[in-house]
């Protein structure tokens, strides 16, 4: 299965900030819709991600004066992406080898999707889970 037709069927629009945001704002987009990370857009470029991980190292470093500042001194940057035809499986060992949670899934130069280490591995799970029952299944018709 690929990235692709993991993100096709959700809502188009993807939840973002922009570099010149407050890291304020973006903490509190972060906690108003109870996700982890945004990609952080320069028009339609993607050029960075904050995570709940930046705020969390930035607040640590300067206290509440880091909330003051722009997204961009906190974001991880440049971002690890993927396009749609990477498989499930091959986006999840990228993540796992660059210790990454989230991946923007970037089209022609365009963010089309933005998924979560928790979306592969509840795919992860699905399948599995589905191919168990199949087995039981087969065995039981045998």
């Amino acid at each position: 299965m690929t990235i692709g037709r993991i993100i096709a069927g959700r809502e188009p629009d993807i939840v973002s900030c922009t570099p010149r945001d407050s890291v304020r704002e973006a903490a509190k987009l972060l906690a108003a819709r109870r996700i982890g990370a945004l990609p952080v857009l320069e028009g339609s470029e993607v050029v960075g991600i904050f995570s709940e991980r930046d705020l969390l190292y930035c607040v640590a470093k300067e206290g509440e004066a880091a909330l003051a500042r722009a997204v961009s001194e906190m974001m991880t940057s440049p971002p690890i992406s993927v396009d749609p035809t990477v498989s499930a499986l091959d986006a999840l060992s990228l993540m796992t080898k660059r210790r990454i949670r989230h991946l923007p899934v970037i089209d022609a130069g365009r963010l089309v999707g933005f998924v979560s280490i928790g979306d592969l591995v509840k795919y992860r799970i699905d399948r599995i889970e589905s191919e168990a029952k199949a087995m039981r299944d087969y065995i039981r018709s045998a």
